[in-house]
């Protein structure tokens, strides 16, 4: 056999890999855009993909890796392997906002809430309004107790809840994107105003609890309004 065989019988068999591994990359992504893999979840283990996905582990391994390289998946020493994001468009969003400016965090986050608490208060659902009052009386007790990691994480999950209260699941996965730009742009603010009066939450929550989508609008604004006059 000469050499130009050898490569024309080799081709296949590396072309019939490749497709494999982009197979099981498919089907990984599927996994992670479903939710059935949440973020911060650990995925299943080597050989449980292998039976998932009907291949090797050779084939997983090398799927799984390229899913770390994309910045969806992270490998942890002694623990396994991690979701650090859901799509390749939460990991590229991510990474462009990472450096972003507050005030330009604020204007998106103005946008987006304002937005989301005008639907909200058309769409909200007597379970909405249960989990909107109950995360509201956290963030107060929070505020009480002077815990700025304990209001941050309150404030960002009555925001989450109302996002997801929209019914829009655009602008909800849009909020998640930018989830973490967003945590850390609360966490700054919150830290600044921590011991000024504070009921704005509360009556943006009653705007949408009563069904008035321009009152919830404007308190949604108003909040973020103030931070930016005060040049955040």
């Amino acid at each position: 056999m000469t050499r130009h065989d050898a490569d024309a019988d080799a081709a296949p068999v590396h072309a019939r890999r490749a497709s494999r591994i982009d197979q099981v990359i498919e089907v990984l992504r599927e996994e992670l855009g479903s939710g059935r893999w949440p973020v911060g979840s650990r995925i299943p283990t080597e050989p449980e993909l292998a039976e998932l996905t009907g291949t090797g582990r050779n084939t997983v391994r090398e799927a799984v890796q390229a899913l770390v390289h994309a910045g969806l998946l992270e490998r942890r020493q002694g623990s396994g392997t991690y979701v650090v994001a859901d799509s390749e468009l939460a990991v590229a969003v991510g990474r462009r906002v990472a450096e972003a400016r507050n005030r330009d965090v604020l204007e998106v986050r103005r946008t987006l809430e304002v937005g989301a608490a005008r639907l909200a208060a058309t769409r909200r659902t007597a379970a909405d309004v249960a989990e909107l009052r109950e995360l509201l009386a956290r963030r107060t007790a929070a505020r009480t107790a002077g815990d700025l990691d304990d209001v941050a994480a309150a404030d960002l999950a009555l925001h989450r809840a109302i996002a997801r209260a929209s019914r829009n699941p655009v602008l909800s996965e849009l909020y998640d994107h930018l989830i973490d730009a967003i945590a850390e742009n609360v966490r700054v603010n919150i830290g600044v105003r921590l011991r000024t009066a504070d009921n704005d939450h509360a009556d943006l929550v009653a705007a949408i609890v009563d069904g008035d989508p321009q009152r919830a609008a404007l308190e949604a604004a108003r909040f973020i309004d103030e931070l930016l006059g005060e040049g955040c």
